[in-house]
């Protein structure tokens, strides 16, 4: 199997995470240079037509693209350790949480840098500077509401590590590029459990 990724990019390092966190092995990584286009070429768009990384490619040949999607299908091959819920009652809740952490941190995240930062202009034409800086202040809103829940519980989704860690913290990582920090705005749970997620070997990944 294959795994086209992009270095650097939050989405692919979502799944690299995830990986990592159950030592999956035996997947080749590809790397795919985007602000070369690589994503839109003929090749690629055979893979995927939405020309977006992640995309796996399995064994059989199929293409499977979207971050949570390629979790899923790994969870499934990869039971343990679980990050996605051992039942229906706590996939739900923690489904939720990725959810909670994808929408509100790492989408108005990646608007604010995609039309924000100059390294970005090649993929995001035409910018809209105006956007980008309206949607900082989303970032900092949903930012301190994470800071307030993780005041009361250890972990995005309650009591142990699962993919909504991996997503919220792909996304803050991703957030160094719009220079904001969750220390500087004094979201000190915010940081503090960054900074748990930090130490562990998945945050390595690519």
């Amino acid at each position: 199997m294959k795994l086209y990724v992009t270095p650097r990019a939050p989405n692919p390092r979502r799944v690299t995470m995830f990986m990592a966190e159950k030592a999956i092995t035996g997947i080749e990584l590809v790397a795919v240079d985007i602000n070369a286009h690589e994503h839109r070429s003929e090749a690629f768009r055979h893979l995927n037509p939405l020309t977006t990384v992640p995309t796996l490619v399995l064994d059989d040949g199929r293409a499977l693209s979207e971050s949570r999607a390629i979790c899923t299908w790994l969870e499934g091959q990869h039971p343990e350790p679980n990050l996605m819920g051992a039942d229906a009652n706590e996939r739900a809740f923690i489904e939720m949480a990725d959810r909670r952490a994808e929408w509100y941190l790492m989408v108005p995240i990646g608007q604010v840098i995609r039309h924000t930062h100059p390294g970005l202009a090649a993929l995001e034409q035409p910018q809209f500077a105006d956007y980008g800086q309206a949607q900082m202040a989303k970032v900092r809103d949903y930012a301190s509401r994470f800071d307030q829940l993780l005041q009361t519980q250890p972990w995005m989704a309650g009591e142990r590590f699962t993919i909504a860690d991996i997503t919220a913290f792909c996304a803050l990582e991703f957030a160094r590029l719009m220079k904001f920090s969750p220390k500087a705005e004094g979201l000190d749970a915010l940081q503090a459990w960054r900074d748990r997620v930090a130490e562990r070997p998945s945050a390595k990944a690519l």
